[in-house]
């Protein structure tokens, strides 16, 4: 902390990182200031997990009526559902978490300043080009933003930032990608009750994500009723005289649609920051590179969270932000390094997934043994309902150590499921510690702690 400076930290970007490491930061008596252009909270609250959650759990309302008959209750018809009431609710609340966010930097002390903030040099700041900052140290928070295919037409998509403000719900949409986003919005859509189309260039959905994971949950999505297009792409759109659009696919089909969502990825957001002004270099790819403290090449110059292109979740910009703050200003104690192997993550997809650890692939690439327990059920709940969907759950096991591996569901609550079990597996729990759980019951959970033969073995060492 030194006077030639107007502060201690300066943090471009008031999404959750950036709002940890600001307020964290100011706690331990540094000066602070934050430079936001857009909102308070970023991707997460505004765009993103926050809102989307809760269109999600809008969209599983009408298979929850329709499930009520098998236990006793007569819904003669499907209730109305209004767009306009759901889309001014969530905006509501998510005007409640500005506030809230606002807050919090505040009483920690925090100078909040609206506006675009660039780089002078590698300690100057300028906002808005009107009133410039200087900095100690500078943190590049800045996240990430929805990429669009680079294709004719591009202009007449949206993206995930835009459906949560559309004037009217659609009747038709496609949407296009295969990732986690374009997952979930397909849920949302369908859910509601838009005849609903996903558009993939691969196949299956979920590219990363445990392979037996992938074709389970792509089955259960066709099952409820998206129409799954793999292995295609939209070569252009056209916009028609109707309103509606025309999208001219790579086979020559063409097909008529209401509304485009691309969820075709993101890229880090470092457009007007200037950074060759501060001499800082990026990737080929277009993020920001780091070390292990969060230090660009100019090691006063930080940056974490979407922008450095490794971890796109909020909890880890989170502990990003609270490493870097302490590693700059604590006095008493060692900064907590993030731990990128054991992030649990949750896709709200319908049926939902949780995940931690490695993927069964992956550990047969690591292990010379791998046991894999997997239960594929339905859910008690169902036996009544009628639903069709069903519950996977799988644990992957080193046979040599009996270290568990990697845990993965899908099913209802998997999120909430996989955060409890999460916490065994950072702690060191072994197949054997879940083997002398008791289970509740009657649970689906409680299939991890009952699963005593494995359905195979795989791994380096396994013909």
């Amino acid at each position: 902390m030194t006077a030639q400076y107007d502060y201690d930290l300066i943090v471009i970007g008031a999404g959750s990182g950036g709002v940890r490491a600001a307020r964290m930061a100011a706690t331990q008596g540094a000066r602070v200031a934050v430079i936001e252009s857009r909102y308070l909270g970023g991707t997460c609250v505004n765009v993103g997990c926050v809102p989307k959650k809760l269109f999600v759990y809008a969209s599983e309302y009408p298979q929850a009526f329709k499930d009520a008959a098998g236990f006793g209750y007569t819904v003669d018809e499907m209730p109305a559902f209004d767009w306009p009431t759901l889309r001014d609710n969530k905006t509501a609340e998510i005007e409640r978490l500005n506030g809230i966010y606002d807050g919090l930097l505040t009483r920690a002390g925090v100078e909040i300043i609206n506006g675009h903030g660039r780089f002078k040099d590698d300690h100057t700041v300028v906002v808005n080009d009107e009133r410039e900052l200087t900095g100690a140290n500078i943190l590049v928070a800045t996240g990430s933003w929805p990429a669009k295919p680079d294709i004719p037409g591009a202009e007449h998509t949206i993206t995930s930032n835009e459906v949560f403000y559309l004037d009217r719900f659609p009747e038709d949409v496609m949407v296009v990608g295969g990732g986690y986003i374009a997952v979930e919005f397909a849920g949302i859509f369908n859910g509601l009750g838009a005849r609903t189309h996903l558009v993939y260039r691969g196949e299956p959905v979920l590219r990363g994500f445990d392979e037996e994971v992938r074709q389970f949950v792509s089955e259960q999505i066709a099952e409820s009723g998206v129409q799954l297009l793999y292995n295609c792409t939209i070569e252009s759109i056209e916009q028609l005289e109707n309103g509606r659009y025309a999208a001219t696919f790579s086979d020559g089909q063409v097909r008529e649609t209401d509304l485009i969502v691309c969820a075709t990825g993101r890229k880090a957001l470092v457009d007007g920051l200037d950074l060759d002004k501060a001499g800082v270099m990026l990737a080929e790819e277009g993020h920001v590179p780091v070390n292990e403290h969060y230090q660009t090449n100019q090691p006063h110059i930080f940056a974490l969270g979407d922008v450095i292109g490794r971890v796109q979740l909020t909890p880890v910009a989170l502990a990003e932000g609270m490493y870097v703050a302490d590693y700059l200003f604590s006095k008493d104690k060692q900064p907590k390094t993030v731990d990128y192997n054991t992030i649990p993550t949750a896709v709200f997809s319908q049926p939902n997934i949780g995940t931690v650890g490695l993927t069964e692939e992956k550990a047969a690439d690591q292990f010379d043994r791998v046991e894999v327990y997997s239960a594929n059920f339905k859910a008690m709940r169902n036996t009544l309902s009628g639903n069709t969907e069903r519950t996977l759950m799988k644990l992957l096991v080193n046979a040599d150590t009996r270290e568990v591996l990697g845990i993965h569901m899908a099913g209802e609550d998997a999120g909430e499921i996989i955060q409890g079990l999460a916490v065994a597996m950072v702690a060191g729990a072994t197949k054997d510690d879940f083997d002398r759980t008791i289970g509740i019951h009657p649970t689906a959970a409680e299939e991890f702690v009952t699963m005593r033969t494995p359905s195979r073995t795989v791994g380096r060492k396994v013909s």
